[in-house]
């Protein structure tokens, strides 16, 4: 019999079924503009010059403190929290939820899937595995708003992201939520991911197998991280092979 058993696969999104088409900075100071005119348009007096400057100064030093502690405070809080500042206490969640909307809207139209995801995807399920994604993002109805667009919800059985759980990768609870949904022991899954740190460290340390994608990896990855996966790959397309490996060994 084989030693292994995988009948579960989690996947990174971002830089692993997606990427962006080009460079986030013009489309991040676009994104920033459409909020703050959306918030005007509700009747808030935002500087439309300032305001952008400030909801991207106010995420930034929330991600350097979400990298910190592993801990997902979202995109709602960061705007809530700078519209108090202004003076703007206990905004509706509607007006919140239409005001990111309309900012993801924008980013969204920046990524697109990659050509291998689907045929993988549909691969993967004739063959009989369980699919789950687990996306590190400030923003739970963004990250299902693209899965839905891209028409790759029917594929996975959940669709798990730190804003919905709190915690972010390495953190090992997101993925022991992860596996809950399938009642499935660690060692019966794989991650599949870009980042070393994140995606592979952090499923091995909890016990399930690491599969790196390399192919939208920061170049400078492999030279800093001292993460060994347990199978590498370039392309979603070599994924059924390398599983068909790791059931045999």
């Amino acid at each position: 019999m084989p030693r292994n058993f995988i009948r579960a696969i989690l996947f990174d999104f971002g830089g692993t079924l997606m990427y962006g088409r080009r460079d986030w900075t013009p489309v991040m100071a676009k994104a920033d503009d459409v909020l703050a005119e959306h918030l005007r348009v509700q009747g808030m007096d935002v500087n439309p010059n300032t305001f952008p400057l400030e909801f991207r100064k106010s995420l930034g030093e929330y991600f350097k403190q979400r990298e910190q502690d592993l801990l997902e405070t979202t995109y709602t809080f960061v705007l809530r929290e700078l519209l108090r500042y202004k003076g703007y206490d206990d905004v509706p969640s509607d007006v919140l939820r239409s005001a990111l909307d309309n900012l993801f809207s924008v980013t969204q139209a920046n990524w697109m899937l990659e050509d291998d995801a689907i045929p993988t995807l549909q691969k993967l399920r004739a063959k009989g595995y369980s699919l789950g994604i687990i996306s590190n993002a400030g923003d739970d109805a963004d990250v299902q708003q693209l899965a839905r667009q891209f028409g790759i919800t029917q594929y996975f059985d959940f669709i798990l992201t730190s804003a919905a759980c709190s915690y972010r990768k390495p953190h090992p609870r997101i993925f022991e939520l992860a596996l809950s949904n399938w009642y499935c022991p660690p060692n019966e899954a794989v991650m599949v991911g870009d980042n070393l740190d994140a995606d592979i460290r952090g499923a091995q340390e909890v016990g399930i197998y690491g599969i790196w994608i390399s192919r939208r990896a920061n170049p400078e990855m492999e030279k800093q991280e001292r993460v060994q996966p347990d199978a590498s790959l370039s392309s979603l397309s070599e994924l059924p092979a390398i599983l068909d490996r790791l059931q045999v060994q």
